[in-house]
């Protein structure tokens, strides 16, 4: 029988038939899922992570709700293949929609923050090991006897792993495999943490914490949606609480998410957890290695991995069943991502909670006038903490009148200042001076001409690092050697640094304390994290007098021999035009002030101020931080801010400073009229130039129950067409103003 070669290789290379389509989220800017067929015998479902041709190329997606959309089959590109990973839950795909929704954000944006370890999706390869099939070598040699007797137990090991565990080199455990005595088996690849045990060591909980614990602990057992609110002063132990609510959600066999704002810095909580559950949880943020993030995305999905501590994007990892979260320092302005999809992982964290309905915690000694507030009307339950655990004091706070208690010249360390840190040093305990500022110097000029060092494509001033030797710019990067001459009028030696930073103040310091161990903690230190951490682990252990760091050393670090903490200048946060400076300028400074006696020490806090009658400095050191919270509230409802009222900004940018008004002005004029809803601008951002980018802003003011989604998007779709290098971001609740 003769075959026709023509038809051979039609047979060879036909099609396979495809039978229904599907729609496919991508991860790209598209306001909906493409929709693409399904060959027969793939099986795919909502959820399903497949690749699929965009283009010329291949791309990851997430097979979507919505059913066939009654194109034909045969007129769309094929699924090209089926990971095999579960498919990601119900509940996790209506919270991608949810925040893409309310941030108006592509889908796929939001989507791709949960696919961010693509190598994951297909299952880690199995892992050779050894199971010992019994026999014994005619010549037994002590270290074989020690394999053997290691590998007696019946359990089966990895080649390496044997021979460290019997104290020998591999060799002779490669001459027992020769002989017979192992059998290669294949192995599931280990977990990336080991498991954690509820009731490992349980907690010495006292009044107040048991009271706390058991309020958290009892929403946990009611298995529905919930938030609560720990609100607890420095050291009151907020975390061991939470813990037990953590230990409740294990024994319950579901997986918990714990929050932080600088997981990359907080390896001391870690150590805290494994003290508490016997193992550490696993991490998730951006400094983790590419196949760290693989195992552990993959082991969150399939439900390996019971407890993950991570940055806000872990709110985005795909658990398979999630029944907890932590906010950790839930006031942090960390959580708040400002890039693509802008989104505060706070307020997304209880959106998770409530769609798939199961309680949420955020933990705070000084909580955002948004949680505040929502406690006061009953949405959250407040859970109060008064008092530090133990036997240990809060620190007492006094504020230093730099108009009364001037530095010397040339200073900023008031004399009141230096005397508290030089009695520090004596008595062998430890200082913090804390100034929210890197760098030498925020400002070099020229004494002879006024020239004044900014950056070629901001609107910021060079900051001078006299350790690197360079002028900085903290927008963009950009950087250039601190020159000796000025380049506007030529004159040598005449460039004078304008202001203090921590580095500036670590040289004030060393020229009044030569003997002193000082460390200067900034988040540009060379040596990036591991470093950081060395540093933070080193203070801890006491090897360092005086500390001298920006807001990073109020991360909820727990230094026992610190008992003074110096702030320089207590006025910088209050000197803008940001609504929320009085606010977050509390949070700080009594966030940094309580890293002080912790473990009972006699303790204290300086403030440096010019306005020692401002409320905010008022409420610091008298305690009284229910008048603060009360008297911000009551400002924030008069002018009907968040949470009563909402905000959007708009920041339009171009090359050009013309095409970036123009674009503003147009879009100012697409808006809609709306009762309730006012748009204000466009004007100049604070920072008008980024990355030589020009920026118009333009924000837009509403009432609490005002459609704001609603309103904007009729606005942008009535709004000129973003061409040629114009590009428009949306805040939805905006944390900057800059």
């Amino acid at each position: 029988m003769s075959t026709d070669s023509s038809d051979l290789f039609g047979a060879l290379f036909e099609a396979p038939p495809l039978n229904r389509t599907v729609p496919v989220l991508v991860p790209m800017p598209a306001p909906k899922p493409y929709s693409y067929s399904v060959p027969d015998g793939m099986a795919v479902e909502p959820g399903s992570v497949v690749q699929v041709p965009l283009g010329p190329r291949q791309v990851i997606g997430v097979v979507w709700d919505g059913g066939e959309d009654g194109v034909d089959p045969k007129k769309l590109r094929p699924i090209s293949h089926v990971f095999d990973c579960p498919p990601l839950s119900k509940e996790m795909r209506d919270f991608i929609d949810w925040v893409a929704a309310y941030t108006l954000s592509p889908p796929g944006l939001v989507a791709r923050m949960a696919l961010r370890a693509p190598n994951a999706f297909e299952p880690e390869p199995m892992i050779e090991g050894l199971k010992f099939v019994g026999g014994e070598p005619e010549r037994l040699t002590p270290a074989r006897a020690r394999v053997l007797e290691t590998a007696s137990d019946g359990l089966s090991w990895t080649r390496s792993g044997l021979a460290h565990a019997a104290g020998v080199s591999t060799s002779v455990v490669d001459g027992l495999i020769t002989l017979g005595i192992f059998e290669t088996i294949f192995l599931p690849p280990p977990p990336v943490v080991a498991m954690p045990d509820p009731d490992f060591a349980a907690a010495r909980l006292e009044g107040p914490q048991k009271e706390a614990a058991a309020e958290i602990v009892s929403d946990v057992r009611k298995g529905e949606f919930a938030v609560s609110l720990i609100d607890g002063v420095t050291g009151s132990g907020k975390t061991e609480v939470y813990f037990e609510a953590i230990a409740e959600t294990l024994k319950r066999g579901r997986q918990v998410l714990i929050l932080l704002p600088e997981i990359a810095l907080t390896a001391s909580f870690m150590e805290r957890f494994q003290d508490r559950f016997g193992a550490k949880p696993a991490e998730w943020h951006s400094d983790l290695a590419p196949r760290m993030r693989e195992k552990v995305w993959r082991q969150a999905v399939t439900g390996e991995v019971r407890v993950v501590a991570g940055a806000r994007s872990a709110l985005f990892l795909p658990f398979e069943d999630l029944g907890l979260i932590i906010v950790d320092e839930e006031h942090d302005p960390a959580y708040k991502q400002e890039d693509r999809v802008f989104y505060n992982a706070r307020d997304m964290a209880v959106v998770r909670g409530r769609i798939g309905d199961f309680p949420v915690v955020l933990v705070s000694a000084t909580p955002s006038v948004e949680s505040q507030v929502n406690g006061q009307n009953g949405r959250y339950t407040t859970v109060h903490l008064p008092t530090r655990f133990g036997d240990a004091a809060l620190p007492d706070l006094h504020l230093i009148d730099m108009r009364r208690h001037a530095p010397e010249r040339g200073g900023f360390l008031s004399p009141v200042l230096i005397r508290a840190i030089g009695k520090t040093v004596e008595r062998r305990e430890q200082a913090l001076l804390f100034l929210n500022r890197r760098g030498y110097a925020p400002l070099t000029l020229c004494r002879v001409c006024g020239h004044r060092f900014q950056c070629p494509q901001c609107s910021s001033w060079l900051v001078e690092h006299r350790f690197r030797k360079q002028l900085q710019c903290h927008q963009c990067g950009h950087a250039e050697r601190t020159p000796e001459a000025c380049p506007e009028c030529g004159t040598l030696d005449h460039l004078v640094a304008c202001g203090p930073g921590v580095e500036r103040i670590a040289e004030e310091v060393e020229r009044h304390f030569p003997e002193a161990r000082t460390i200067v903690l900034s988040s540009d230190i060379m040596g990036g994290v591991k470093r950081l951490r060395l540093e933070l682990d080193a203070i801890a252990k006491g090897e360092a007098d005086i500390v001298i760091g920006t807001q990073l050393v109020a991360k909820g670090h727990n230094f026992p021999l610190m008992t003074l903490v110096g702030i320089i200048d207590a006025d910088l946060g209050l000197a803008n035009g940001d609504p929320r400076a009085a606010e977050r300028t509390f949070q700080l400074l009594s966030q940094v002030t309580g890293r002080a006696g912790r473990t009972g020490l006699k303790s204290h806090g300086l403030l440096q101020t010019y306005q020692p009658q401002h409320p905010v400095m008022q409420a610091i050191v008298s305690g009284d931080s229910d008048a603060f919270y009360e008297r911000e509230i009551t400002e924030r409802e008069r002018a009907a801010l968040p949470p009563f009222g909402r905000l959007a900004s708009i920041i339009v940018s171009a090359e050009t400073r013309h095409d970036a008004e123009n674009h503003a002005r147009g879009m100012r004029n697409a808006a809609p009229q709306v009762s309730g809803i006012t748009v204000l601008g466009p004007a100049e951002a604070p920072l008008a130039l980024v990355r030589g980018r020009h920026r118009f802003r333009l924000l837009v003011h509403g009432r609490r129950n005002s459609d704001m989604q609603g309103f904007l998007r009729t606005m942008l779709s009535q709004s000129p067409k973003e061409r040629g290098s114009v590009q428009v971001q949306l805040d939805i609740d905006p944390q900057s103003f800059l």
